[in-house]
């Protein structure tokens, strides 16, 4: 079973999960005495829909966004990118926050929706689903657990918006949770993986862009009205991202190939191996005779 992707990796999270029906007691609200006190000091790590709901709020594209509203970070070692919030210049509060509390409360990223719940998702090696399971984030500044309100997690979420942003979110965590259980079966990604991860997953206006490229065109075989349809939809468009990396990182083919275009790029990736094959033998032959000469000359 792959590690939860705990979306506070600081604050101290309650070992034990619990399921949906679970009642919590809670209640965050202006007036109550930690308040805006979460937002003061931010460790958020964003999904793909956050990024779509953000940079359309800002009226910025994605590329903006990423460059000014992010910092990427390694979900593993040479693994996958993941990216957080990036705080105020200087300090660790989110920029969003205002004395009345957040100043994009509709478009919220999902972490912050979900406290104090952290989602677990976790899937087994020889399973193709993920599971959902919850834990329940206790930090001493929150009062929100004083409030004498019970509601069940499923309500919470629901209160949250969380249903939306989960279920266009999911095809991420598949792509996160399918890699950290594969582990060494599929290897280090390559740096031209990793680029293709991340710019499906985030930058969907650059994504958008490669899609409409004519070299995309001539190697997937897309129906007319299936790419114009996505090509004008950002929701479209990143669950069609999804699909892509399924493809390119996992051999999940879903989008119809162009065979002849397929077999002309896979002769120019072998070509490209081969030289780097050579050019990686040439260099360990002349590093020996080297260490040859070296080893005479100390004779």
């Amino acid at each position: 079973m792959s590690q939860p992707d705990i979306p506070f990796p600081n604050s101290p999270v309650v070992p034990t999960m619990v399921a949906e029906t679970h009642a919590i007691e809670f209640s965050c609200h202006k007036g109550i005495g930690c308040w805006n006190a979460c937002c003061s000091n931010i460790d958020i790590s964003l999904t793909p829909y956050d990024v779509l709901r953000m940079k359309k709020r800002l009226g910025i594209t994605s590329t903006e966004f990423l460059k000014d509203y992010t910092v990427p970070y390694e979900m593993e070692k040479d693994g996958i990118a993941g990216i957080k919030f990036r705080p105020i210049e200087g300090g660790s509060a989110c920029r969003f926050m205002k004395p009345e509390g957040c100043d994009i409360y509709t478009d919220r990223p999902t972490a912050c929706r979900y406290y104090p719940v952290a989602l677990l998702s976790m899937r087994k090696q020889d399973e193709y689903v993920d599971r959902d399971s919850y834990a329940i984030v206790k930090e001493d500044h929150c009062k929100g657990h004083e409030v004498n309100r019970s509601i069940t997690i499923a309500d919470y979420r629901k209160e949250q918006g969380l249903e939306e942003y989960d279920e266009l979110a999911r095809g991420w965590r598949q792509l996160v949770l399918k890699k950290k259980s594969s582990g060494p079966t599929i290897g280090k990604p390559s740096l031209r993986s990793r680029q293709l991860f991340f710019m499906a997953c985030y930058d969907i206006d650059k994504f958008r862009e490669f899609v409409q490229m004519d070299s995309f065109g001539k190697l997937f075989e897309l129906p007319a009205e299936e790419k114009e349809a996505i090509l004008k939809d950002d929701v479209a468009l990143l669950q069609f991202a999804f699909r892509f990396l399924r493809q390119v990182l996992f051999g999940e083919e879903s989008i119809s190939l162009n065979a002849e275009a397929a077999q002309e790029r896979l002769a120019k990736v072998q070509e490209k191996r081969l030289i780097e094959e050579r050019e990686a033998a040439k260099k360990r032959a002349l590093e020996a005779e080297q260490e040859m000469g070296g080893e005479e000359g100390f004779d």
